[in-house]
C-alpha cells in the first residue's frame, strides 16, 4: 500500500502543477510512484504516422512522470501485425523507444522506461522480449506482469516459485541488479483463452490463476526489493489481501 501507478492509460491528461503536487504528497508518504502511459502505443507499427504519435505520447509520459517524481512509466510495446516475422516487430519497438530517448528534454532525468510484459500471443511483450528490450535501451528496467505471463503462456508460466525464480534470475542476468531494485511488477488474476489475456480477475476467484502466494515466496527466499501493483478489478480490496498473505510468508520465511 505504499505505492501508486498513476493510470495515464486515455491520455497524459494531468497538468505539470497537478503532477508536482501528486508527487509532493507522495514523497512526503514514502510512496513511491509509476506512471502507466498511455494504451495508444504501438511502436511495432509499419505505419510511419502511428510510429511517430506512439513515440510522442511516451514522450508526453515521460515528462509528466518527472514532474511527479515517478520512477517508472510502463509502456505496452505494440504488435507483431503487419511484420513478416516476430523479429522485425522487435526492432521496430526497440528504434521506438531509442527514438523516445533522443526526444526526451534534458530535464526529463528520473522515470526509466518499463516495457511491460504482455498477455496477448498478437502483442510484442514475451519477457524475452522485455529484457532484449531493455538490453539494447537506455533507461529501461522491465515491468513484469505475472497475469499476463500466465494468460500468454495459456496457464504454464507464473505457477510455481520456481517460475518466479526463473524470470527473475534472468532478469538479473541480462540487465543486471539494478533491474530487479526494484524489480517493477503487476499481479492479478487473469481469464485467458487461445490466444491470452481475456479479462482480469479478482484474487477470491477460485477458478482461475495464477496463485499470488507462489509469487511472494519467491520474493522473500531471495530477497528481492519488488513494487506490486494491484492490477485487479478490485484493486484496493486486493492490494490489501496481498500485502496480508505477504507478511504471514514473511512471519515464517528468511530471505537466502
Amino acid at each position: 500500500m505504499d505505492a501508486f501507478e498513476y493510470e495515464a492509460v486515455r491520455g497524459v491528461r494531468i497538468s505539470e502543477d497537478k503532477a508536482r503536487r501528486l508527487g509532493s504528497e507522495a514523497s512526503a508518504n514514502d510512496v513511491v510512484v509509476s506512471l502507466h502511459a498511455p494504451y495508444y502505443v504501438n511502436l511495432a507499427s509499419p505505419d510511419d504516422s502511428v510510429f511517430s504519435k506512439s513515440v510522442e505520447r511516451i514522450v508526453e509520459s515521460m515528462k509528466a512522470a518527472e514532474w511527479m517524481g515517478a520512477y517508472a512509466v510502463v509502456v505496452h510495446s505494440g504488435y507483431y501485425k503487419g511484420h513478416r516475422g516476430k523479429g522485425d516487430a522487435l526492432r521496430r519497438v526497440i528504434e521506438g523507444y531509442l527514438r523516445v530517448l533522443e526526444e526526451l528534454p534534458a530535464w526529463v532525468r528520473r522515470p526509466s522506461i518499463a516495457p511491460e510484459t504482455m498477455g496477448k500471443s498478437s502483442q510484442v511483450g514475451s519477457l524475452e522480449e522485455v529484457v532484449e528490450i531493455c538490453r539494447n535501451v537506455g533507461r529501461c528496467r522491465p515491468c513484469v506482469d505475472w497475469a499476463h505471463l500466465h494468460a500468454r503462456s495459456e496457464g504454464r508460466l507464473a505457477v510455481t516459485v520456481e517460475d518466479v525464480l526463473k524470470a527473475v534470475e534472468l532478469i538479473e542476468r541480462e540487465l543486471g541488479k539494478q533491474a530487479i531494485s526494484p524489480l517493477h511488477t503487476h499481479f492479478s488474476k487473469i481469464k485467458y483463452g487461445r490466444g491470452g489475456e481475456r479479462e482480469h480477475k479478482v484474487l477470491e476467484d477460485k477458478g482461475f490463476g495464477p496463485e499470488w502466494a507462489p509469487v511472494c515466496k519467491a520474493y522473500i527466499e531471495v530477497g528481492v526489493e519488488a513494487v506490486v501493483i494491484s492490477e485487479s478489478p478490485i484493486l484496493e480490496k486486493d492490494a490489501l489481501l496481498m500485502k496480508r498473505v505477504c507478511e504471514e510468508i514473511a512471519s515464517t520465511s528468511k530471505p537466502i
